[in-house]
Parts: C-alpha cells; structure tokens; sequence
C-alpha cells in the first residue's frame, strides 16, 4: 500500500514523538511520510466542522487535516486530546508509556532553597494546586511555551522553579538537574505517545493498532474516564494515574480545589475486568464525596 501520512505538529517535541510513531510502524514494514501541521489561528474552520466538538487547543488543526483527508494518521501527547473526539475521530494506537512524572526544575540561584520557600513559573492549574496542597503559602507566575521556551524564561525571569513533564526532557535527551515530586499525581494520561486516525480508513487503522501497546491503553483510558465523568477537561486541578503490578491495577487520583485546600483523592488496587468502567466507577466516587460542589465552585472560578 501507499505511504502512511503521520500527521503532527512543527515542535521538537511533536516530531519526535511522530518519528517513534514512524519507527513502530517501519519495523512493521510500512511505509511513513511525517507532515508537519503548522498550528494557525486563522484556519477556515467552517461551522460544521465546530459542531462535531473540535475543542482541543493542541489537536484542532490535526483533527481538521484528518478529517480533510491531509494526514492518515494524527499523533499526539494524549494529555492534550479532549476526551470526547470529534465524529470520525477516534484513538487507534497507544505507545508504551515512558516517563509520566512531573519533576521540578530550579534555577542556579534557587539550588539551596526549601520547597515551600520556592517562587514557581506554571500555568498548569493542576500543578499550582497540587503544590498548594502541601505549600499553601506558594507564589506563582505564569509560563507558557516548549520546554526550550520555559527552561530561557526560567534563566531570565524572576521566579525560582519551574515544573516540567519528564517525558518530554527525557524524549529531548536534555541533561538538565531535576527533582521528583512525589506530592504530585499526573495529569490523565500523561507520559503516552497515541495515534488518532479517522473512522472511515479501516484499513491503515487496522495496521496502527499492530503498534498499540494493551497494557498503557487499559491504563489510560481508566485516567482518561475518570477525567470525562468529573467533566474535568484540562481546566481543573484532576490528577489520576493508573498502574498494572502483575494480575492487578493501582489507581490513584484526586480532584483539589484551585487554592490547594479541598482535596478529594483516592486510591485503589483491584483485578482488572474489561467489562468494567473503573475511571467513570471511581469518578462517580469522588463525585458523591464532594466533587460535585467542587467541580461547580472551580467551573464559577475559572469562567
């Protein structure tokens, strides 16, 4: 058959992560064209194309080239896809989750300060909270951009630490110092390569789910219905990681209010049956417990 075109986007990071995509499927003895998708604001997105849910900030203009038929396949950190697809959209391949941690990065002059003495540099709701939880006297600033961007501004701005995913430094082969922060729980599906393909190719999506790692696609998507059922998207402060340790699965997770203070989490071990909806089982938990009133009072504070 012809080339499989693997949509990503123009980052470091984002090629990277295409290229692995691109070497499973070569060991397989299938052709690949890497295309990059230049992410612009200014795509003619056409209403129906809205309607169908295309809500991700990182995988919109992926998802429109899929549907566009540009690309046959789309890769993505599985963090950054939503968790409801847009119609003929759906995730057909996981790779083997790497590194989901975070992990804290200091600048040279904060090398001798405690944690809770730290100015942080994060936009991630997520991480300010988690942070909070245990150092509630915490200043942040903002920071966006790749990680090159983040490690500059890190040197040159006014803050102390900033906390980067490990996978994406590891991915980078960056040899930069950093800690574990044990205190953090992952954001849902952190630390996975996934593909995306479109419904209707048969097909080439038979040939990706050959790559598709079993053990890393029950994983997340406990994490991933977990974050669907608390209606979390990537604006509230949700961790959740879920871990196979032979014939059974560790789950960890916790929904916390912005400033740190309410913190709903749990932590399970079980046998796993594929008949079951462990993340939407254990969202509905947290739910009952809480999150309800949690997740409206977060949604009233981040409009």
């Amino acid at each position: 058959m012809k080339s499989i075109r693997i949509g990503t986007r123009n980052s470091a990071l984002a090629l990277w992560q295409a290229r692995e995509v691109a070497r499973h499927l070569q060991n397989n003895n299938y052709l690949t064209d890497i295309v990059p998708i230049v992410s612009s604001g200014d795509k003619n997105l056409n209403q129906p194309l809205y309607s169908l849910g295309i809500t991700g900030v990182f995988t919109r203009d992926l998802d429109t080239a899929l549907l566009n038929d540009e690309i046959d396949i789309a890769v993505h950190s599985l963090k950054d896809v939503p968790t409801v697809l847009p119609e003929n959209i759906e995730l057909i391949a996981h790779l083997e989750r790497d590194f989901p941690q975070d992990v804290l990065i200091r600048k040279e002059s904060s090398r001798n300060k405690e944690f809770h003495e730290l100015k942080l540099a994060t936009s991630s709701l997520r991480r300010r909270a988690f942070w909070l939880r245990n150092f509630p006297n915490a200043e942040f600033s903002d920071i966006r951009g790749n990680i090159q961007t983040r490690l500059q501004k890190l040197e040159e701005q006014d803050f102390d630490a900033t906390i980067l995913s490990l996978a994406g430094i590891k991915r980078m082969k960056m040899d930069i110092d950093y800690e574990m922060l044990p205190m953090m729980i992952s954001a849902p599906s952190q630390g996975v390569i996934a593909v995306a393909g479109h419904s209707h190719k048969q097909e080439i999506n038979d040939i990706v789910r050959k790559i598709n790692h079993k053990k890393t696609q029950i994983c997340v998507e406990i994490e991933r219905n977990f974050l669907n059922t608390l209606e979390g998207g990537c604006t509230a402060p949700i961790g959740a990681f879920a871990e196979i340790f032979d014939d059974q699965i560790r789950f960890k997770a916790a929904l916390c209010s912005l400033d740190g203070k309410n913190c709903i989490a749990t932590d399970e071990n079980f046998v796993y049956n594929e008949e079951e909806n462990y993340g939407k089982k254990f969202a509905k938990i947290v739910l009952e417990n809480g999150g309800k009133e949690l997740m409206t009072e977060i949604k009233g504070q981040i409009k």
